[in-house]
């Protein structure tokens, strides 16, 4: 307990234990290698997903369950003989789409957390509690117009000093269990990407305070046989979120300091084995982005979005023990999956539906595509 408590601050043990409180409420082509519904969507014909969701014990939101789905169980579902009439239905991707954009009607819960006259952010008002033991770091003002704010202490002027004022109370929420899975990685805190940068704070606490939180993620995919396939990856069972479940070839947060394009790189050789003389070859194709509540957790998520042709001969192998396997599937059979099942971890979807527009898996021609379109979005995407 020592840690968070420093000259610096008035912070002491009895704060430490006052800040504690309950936790927040509630096939053949196949190669293996060791928001909102839309209100045209067709009704889609009976299918046995819910075989494939209980056997597999997995749910959209289900980040800390352990699945026990195997490869075979993907194979088996993307298989286009496992339901033949639902290739332009949408309904599938919409639903994946309204799992990573939950309790809109919730945001009168959490409020505004204030920088430099500007917002950065929002925390519950539950959570919210747990910060007014640190009087010197936190101010929690009432105002009868708007219902309140969390701001700074005007003594922390500078970045430096507000990072290490909050790196400190960060220290003492987590061990009262208050701000689970800390990952030692800071992330900026700013209004919007490429604004000014208020203090950096740590990744596991960026959603209790409502911060933008950015990353990059790319699909790689390969061309053969005049189809397209898309590299996909099964998490490592000892991840701390998501484990065992399907990721697209590389994904990482964006630390501050370090440009998307290096961060990129960086992941691709640690994720997949990927050399810079191919990784730099990635093309930057966007970006989406997504707002989810679940309890005192408010994610505003925006990620950066690449495409990276791979050649026939390349094998990815994962380099820091955090993906289990690899295997090559056709680009359609892996529309597949994701309308037919949970094995995906929940914003790989939307990464993979963006890359289904933009080579044309996904047309005009299915009922909701503009509202597909658009739901990519549904974040405020700054």
């Amino acid at each position: 307990m020592a840690s968070c408590c420093t000259a610096k601050f008035r912070f002491s043990i009895s704060s430490c234990r006052a800040a504690r409180s309950p936790r927040p409420f509630p096939g053949s082509l196949i190669h293996s290698f060791p928001l909102f519904h839309s209100p045209f969507a067709r009704p889609m014909k009976p299918t046995n997903l819910r075989s494939v969701s209980a056997s597999t014990e997995v749910s959209a939101g289900a980040a800390s369950s352990t699945p026990t789905f195997s490869w075979n169980d993907v194979v088996r579902v993307s298989q286009p003989e496992f339901n033949p009439n639902d290739s332009s239905n949408l309904r599938g991707f919409f639903d994946k789409i309204k799992a990573c954009n939950r309790g809109a009607e919730l945001q009168y819960e959490f409020l505004p957390f204030v920088v430099e006259d500007q917002i950065v952010g929002y925390i519950h008002k539950g959570f919210a509690e747990n910060l007014r033991s640190f009087e010197d770091v936190f101010i929690l003002s009432k105002d009868n117009c708007d219902g309140g704010k969390v701001m700074l202490h005007q003594s922390l002027k500078s970045a430096d000093d507000r990072t290490r004022a909050v790196g400190e109370v960060i220290k003492c929420l987590a061990e009262n269990e208050l701000i689970p899975g800390i990952r030692n990685e800071l992330f900026p805190v700013t209004s919007s990407y490429g604004a000014p940068v208020f203090f950096s704070l740590e990744r596991a606490a960026a959603p209790y305070f409502g911060i933008k939180a950015y990353g990059v993620h790319m699909n790689g995919y390969v061309e053969k046989d005049e189809q397209k396939f898309l590299w996909l990856g099964k998490r490592s069972l000892v991840k701390s979120t998501f484990p065992g479940m399907l990721d697209h070839l590389v994904a990482g947060g964006l630390p501050h300091g370090i440009a998307c394009g290096e961060n990129l790189i960086k992941e691709c050789e640690e994720e997949a084995g990927i050399p810079r003389t191919l990784s730099s070859r990635a093309i930057s194709v966007g970006a989406v982005s997504y707002s989810d509540i679940d309890g005192h957790r408010f994610k505003r998520d925006v990620l950066f979005t690449y495409d990276l042709k791979l050649p026939e001969s390349f094998v990815p192998n994962n380099q820091d023990g955090e993906v289990e396997s690899f295997k090559l599937i056709p680009v359609k059979h892996v529309a597949n999956i994701i309308k037919r099942s949970d094995f995906f971890k929940t914003n790989c979807n939307i990464i993979i539906i963006d890359f289904l527009f933009r080579h044309g898996y996904i047309t005009p021609e299915c009922f909701g595509y503009l509202d597909l379109l658009q739901s990519l979005k549904s974040g405020d995407c700054s």
